[in-house]
């Protein structure tokens, strides 16, 4: 394993010692591990059991005090497979009381935002082994519920786990990413937490890299428990763990330093004829039926009035690029995507570079407001500045 040294790391040296522990049984057994998990989990598909044994083991796993409790969230979705591989390896371990709660869709890049002075519906879900519920909010949402104790019995978790998400949460992208947020919102509820990302590429990963990120995460996970009860865990930061686009053929765990990179913003123009599906678009996120209907609406006769002058007045021009036309006002689609650019050289012990490389990449993120020294000093200055010129 290859480690760095990093200043305040806020990592204690038997963490890292752990770490290249880590390193050294998964290459031990790792494949044989890996086949027997897939295994296990091909007869688990073969047998589907009722949903009243579910139940009744759920209820048992819940009021099982003796296992400690690990809560899992993410950014994608309760049916994402990165979080539903990762909750199959936990349960099949027998060693932690499983639950889950994470949103009900796609919320990846909600940031660290919640959902205030509305109702959230919240479903149970099947997951074999598990006690499970999909919510409609946030990751934010689903890791605030679920540490209020009014979701689930017990009354905090040992540890959060948030993930496994499809893509980095390198360098700024942590500040968009939902996965991200879930694990510090447990951080800030006073409960240890790890944020698992894949790094993964449309023309390079394959469903099975989940797996396989998994498998090489979860002696990780087994450390941080182990840890958390010893006492001996980090409590003043979470871990980023990035895995690599190959994770099998990763080069090992490296302690690295939040970078400031990021991929540039690409906004496009979209024809107002062509706007992706409005409707299934309000669907998906407007929690209010009222809200709903009042907005296809109001989209249904923006469409019929462009069409009614478009007949009328044959030189008018009223659609372009990117907008529609409706009493004077000018309603445009924009659509954001996110274009990878090239890095320049940069150090090796950053996030993105030691990901680039090979490396699982393990970030510690604090959420300390201290500032260097460097910028509060110019800060300083100019506000001194400020006051003093007004006057």
């Amino acid at each position: 394993m290859t480690t760095t040294s990093m200043k305040k790391n806020m990592l204690p040296p038997g963490l890292v010692n752990n770490l290249q522990e880590v390193l050294l049984s998964r290459k031990g057994g790792n494949n044989n591990k890996g086949n027997d998990e897939e295994e296990k989990q091909s007869k688990d598909d073969s047998t589907e059991p009722s949903t009243s044994t579910c139940n009744e083991n759920d209820a048992a796993d819940e009021n099982d005090s003796s296992k400690p409790v690990v809560l899992v969230t993410n950014g994608e979705g309760i049916d994402s497979l990165g979080l539903v591989y990762l909750v199959q390896a936990l349960v099949s371990l027998g060693l932690y009381n499983v639950h889950v709660c994470a949103p009900q869709s796609d919320k990846s890049v909600s940031g660290h935002s919640v959902t205030p002075r509305e109702t959230i519906t919240v479903t149970p879900a099947e997951i074999d082994g598990a006690t499970a519920y999909e919510v409609a909010g946030t990751p934010v949402d689903c890791v605030s519920l679920a540490l209020s104790g009014a979701l689930f019995s017990w009354s905090k978790p040992l540890l959060v786990i948030s993930g496994i998400n499809r893509g980095s949460s390198c360098g700024h992208h942590m500040f968009y990413s939902g996965v991200v947020a879930g694990a510090r919102e447990a951080l800030i509820c006073g409960v240890p937490s790890l944020s698992i990302s894949l790094n993964w590429k449309r023309e390079e990963s394959q469903e099975s890299d989940f797996k396989d990120a998994v498998a090489v995460c979860l002696p990780l996970i087994n450390a941080a428990i182990r840890d958390i009860e010893k006492g001996v865990f980090p409590k003043s930061c979470f871990l980023s763990i990035e895995i690599p686009t190959s994770p099998s053929a990763n080069k090992g765990f490296k302690l690295t330093k939040q970078s400031m990179w990021r991929s540039a913003p690409s906004w496009l123009a979209v024809s107002a004829n062509r706007h992706p599906s409005s409707a299934a678009h309000f669907m998906s996120n407007q929690q209010s039926l009222g809200l709903q209907l009042a907005q296809l609406s109001r989209d249904a006769s923006a469409a019929g009035a462009a069409r009614r002058v478009t007949t009328q007045k044959k030189n008018v021009e009223i659609e372009s690029v990117g907008a529609a036309k409706l009493d004077n006002k000018v309603k445009k689609y924009f659509r954001l995507e996110f274009v990878d650019k090239e890095q320049e050289d940069a150090d090796e012990d950053l996030d993105f570079k030691a990901l680039d490389n090979g490396f699982i990449a393990v970030t510690p993120l604090s959420l300390s407001p201290q500032i260097e020294l460097d910028i509060q000093t110019a800060a300083s200055d100019w506000i001194s500045s400020a006051v003093h010129g007004d006057q």
